[in-house]
């Protein structure tokens, strides 16, 4: 398959914890007389959506229609990733509140080179979306597929709920999961683990017949249609009922992993919204990644790198 399905009619609502993401790029090129750490002149700053708002951006940059329903903190952080997702196409319904901080994650990057990573946040010290459960459903409607984004960063406390409602109302719900409880996701359609959060749930793997056996039984367990694990520089693995399917991976240079899940998920979910079959949205899913960890930071994919990807493997 080298055309894509059209983009266009399909809904998506993606629903998690949103964040946003800063670059301070500089040059490098001494060491400090107080520590022997690298001194950075900082030349640019850079501000990107993360987490499920990086989901959002990826899905509108393929030409999908999405609903962002996520908590920020009143602050300034939340009032930057406003303005950025309203010109990146997303549908964003972000409720502000007091209590909670919007999560910034700083990158210092010297010469193309991460050099270190600082992050702020708060742990809600409530259930921020509980209250939106309402909103939620009202927006499960609307859309072709729902993704609910795990950041373990407090939006998605109630994911079981969300699930049994998204289902309900007949749609696919599509899982980024966190931390070892998966026992909350029961019920969603696709679960996408990466290789190191699937092997803290179901153990260590000694060969591919192993893997296999240890995705059937999660799989099972959890009632879920499918079960897709991201496994890096060996591609990425479908689970079904019917079958394991494996795709190589695809990425021609890899130059930085952040954000490469969220791009994953996004083009899968998009996939599955215009009708796709889940063999089919991963392997176009398995060329989005390929195409995005070859970027700097948190970036997109569009169709038409997707495209010409797909028209090379063909």
């Amino acid at each position: 398959m080298s055309a894509l399905p059209d983009f266009a009619k399909a809904r998506v609502l993606v629903v998690g914890d949103v964040m946003l993401d800063r670059y301070w790029f500089g040059d490098v090129n001494r060491i400090s007389p107080e520590a022997p750490v690298p001194v950075v002149l900082v030349r640019r700053v850079e501000e990107r959506p993360g987490g499920a708002a990086n989901v959002a951006r990826n899905i509108a940059a393929l030409g999908g229609r999405v609903s962002l329903l996520a908590v920020i903190g009143d602050d300034e952080a939340g009032g930057a990733l406003e303005t950025l997702l309203a010109g990146s196409g997303v549908d964003a319904s972000l409720h502000r509140d007091a209590a909670l901080s919007t999560t910034v994650k700083l990158r210092v990057v010297g010469h193309q080179q991460q050099l270190l990573r600082i992050d702020f946040e708060r742990a809600p010290s409530r259930e921020v979306l509980a209250e939106k459960l309402g909103e939620f459903e009202r927006l499960v409607d609307e859309a072709d597929a729902v993704v609910l984004s795990d950041y373990g960063k407090g939006g998605l406390v109630h994911v079981t709920r969300m699930i049994e409602l998204a289902r309900a109302h007949g749609k696919p719900v599509l899982v980024d999961p966190k931390g070892s409880d998966y026992a909350r996701y029961r019920g969603a359609t696709v679960l996408t683990p990466n290789r190191s959060e699937f092997r803290e749930v179901a153990g260590r793997w000694t060969d591919e017949a192993d893997l296999a056996s240890r995705a059937r039984k999660l799989r099972a367990d959890l009632d879920l249609e499918a079960l897709m694990v991201t496994r890096s520089e060996e591609g990425m693995s479908l689970f079904t009922a019917a079958e394991t399917r494996h795709e190589p991976t695809r990425a021609r240079e890899v130059y930085d992993v952040s954000g490469a899940g969220d791009t994953v998920i996004a083009t899968l979910s998009l996939m599955v919204a215009a009708g796709a079959s889940l063999g089919s949205a991963m392997r176009v899913a398995n060329h989005a990644a390929g195409i995005v960890v070859g970027k700097l930071g948190t970036a997109v994919v569009h169709r038409e790198e997707l495209l010409e990807s797909l028209a090379s493997h063909s």
